[in-house]
């Protein structure tokens, strides 16, 4: 009888921690959506759908659980001023590209293909005033250098 009920005891334990992690590892939703401009210095501009985290919690938790991010779409993570940052992949289930923008609007950085689930920071590299994740890969084949302006439309306002 003892054995019954630690067991019993066991999977109940067991069924409520993975009902909990199952909840935790959810992607987050309703965040709201700016487009964010990126002029290039070649000419031309390549335009962005993204989400906008903008408190330390959605920051924190960003794209991750995400199993797909079309090619136009993104997330974008201001700071309140310009500052060192350092970003991870964990639990980011797809490979993105980090792209840092200075205050001025200019891309200083960008973090391309990053491996998802790596621990290792990627650093801004300079202080940043916000950075756009994008899908791996789609800074290279849609030409976004550093040294191109970001530009966020006009219902965009920084908690500055």
């Amino acid at each position: 009888m003892g054995i019954v009920l630690l067991l019993v005891a066991g999977g109940w334990l067991f069924f409520n921690q993975s009902s909990t992690h199952f909840r935790e590892e959810r992607a987050q939703e309703g965040l709201p959506l700016v487009t964010v401009r990126v002029e290039k210095a070649s000419g031309g501009a390549v335009i962005f759908h993204a989400e906008l985290a903008a408190t330390p919690k959605q920051q924190e938790r960003g794209l991750m659980f995400r199993t797909k991010l079309a090619e136009n779409a993104g997330m974008l993570f201001p700071f309140k001023e310009p500052k060192m940052t350092a970003f991870w992949m964990k639990n980011t289930l797809i490979p993105l590209d980090m792209v840092f923008i200075a205050e001025d609007g200019k891309i200083v950085n960008i973090a391309r293909n990053t491996a998802p689930e790596s621990l290792a920071p990627i650093s801004s590299g300079k202080p940043v005033f916000a950075v756009l994740e994008i899908g791996g890969s789609v800074a290279d084949r849609l030409g976004v250098q550093e040294g191109d302006v970001v530009v966020v439309d006009n219902n965009y306002s920084h908690a500055k």
